[in-house]
């Protein structure tokens, strides 16, 4: 029977958190939580289960199990990107999801927010002013007819886009087939980088880490943007080659960034560092990995992951299936993936 199906839910939930995923898989899967089973029972129970939910398996679940003889056949990530988990440690009979889309309206508004502060020069003109500098005069971007280029034209992308548009700005987007669901002036694929690098006046960066972007915008493709562009990424910190990006801003003082993520994120007890001085510049906002945490946005995030089990377990078509193909390759050094990313991410 449907209703006997098990999902186990691999990540500490809390009394909120498991009623959101008791509640939407009720009446189709028994639900268990495995840090509430005792440690030597956990192998065990993961046999008996259809799906998992998790933040990461590697750390979450006991060494080996989703490797054992049957067990769950579906593993449903908390987060939105995968590029933070070893795919070749999880068998290929386990289909793995990310949670698609989940943070994509406060990260949108994050993009807004950051591109409206660098149009507007607001870090130069606030520096200005706290020197004695009154400058009425020096001229800054309007979003109204800009071009507005969207590399990665997912959930975020397509959630930036809309708030985009209400400012006038001109929607160029690139994504892995050049189909779009929402209204663009172009519609393109990696194929077409270099034309919509060159016509963009900012470049929203929100397409996961593949071996196909890994390293994507390096000195070329800077060069062929606008001396006064604006680049927002809130994807990965891996997609821009740090050295480059810091180099262009360096010597490109029109130019603005708004970075969220960034090459090396410390862990836990961790100093936050940086290997070029990007900091220091005066054309450069930056900001913890933080773009989707907003109040809510977690609960809701565990509400979607469940739902697309939820549809696993219809037989229905789930969201966020990853092509392993695109990954295998793509985890950090010495083979291993990064470490878990922040809510959001």
């Amino acid at each position: 029977m449907a209703g006997e199906r098990l999902v186990v839910v691999s990540y500490p939930a809390d009394d909120e958190y498991a009623r959101i995923n008791t509640g939407v898989l009720d009446g189709h899967a028994r639900v268990a939580f495995l840090d509430r089973v005792p440690a030597g029972e956990r192998p065990a129970l993961l046999r008996q289960a259809a799906a998992v939910l998790s933040w990461n398996p590697e750390r979450e679940l006991p060494p080996g199990s989703l490797q054992q003889p049957g067990g769950p056949e579906f593993l449903q990530l908390m987060s939105a990107g995968v590029d933070h988990i070893d795919l070749t440690a999880i068998p290929p009979r386990v289909a793995v999801a990310g949670n698609v889309g989940a943070y994509a309206p406060p990260i949108a508004e994050y993009v807004l927010a950051m591109t409206l502060a660098l149009a507007r020069r607001l870090p130069q003109r606030h520096a200005a002013l706290a020197a004695g500098r009154w400058d009425q005069a020096e001229p800054v971007l309007t979003l109204n007819g800009a071009v507005c280029a969207v590399l990665g034209f997912g959930g975020i992308g397509q959630a930036t886009a809309r708030l985009m548009r209400a400012f006038g700005a001109r929607i160029h987007a690139v994504n892995s087939t050049g189909a779009v669901g929402e209204p663009a002036e172009f519609a393109g694929t990696l194929a077409d980088l270099d034309q919509v690098l060159a016509a963009a006046d900012v470049l929203v960066i929100s397409v996961p880490l593949t071996r196909a972007t890994r390293g994507l915008i390096g000195a070329r493709e800077l060069g062929l943007m606008k001396p006064e562009a604006i680049l927002v990424n809130v994807a990965r910190g891996a997609i821009v080659d740090e050295q480059a990006l810091y180099e262009h801003l360096r010597d490109h003082p029109g130019f603005g960034a708004g970075i969220d993520v960034w090459w090396h994120e410390p862990g836990p007890g961790e100093k936050f560092a940086t290997r070029y001085p990007l900091l220091e510049l005066p054309n450069l906002i930056g900001s913890p990995h933080n773009s989707g945490a907003v109040a809510g946005v977690q609960a809701a995030a565990a509400r979607q992951a469940a739902g697309n089990v939820l549809r696993y377990l219809r037989g229905e078509p789930v969201r966020g299936l990853v092509r392993r193909a695109d990954y295998l390759l793509s985890a950090g050094p010495g083979g291993r993936p990064p470490q878990t990313p922040p809510p959001g991410a």
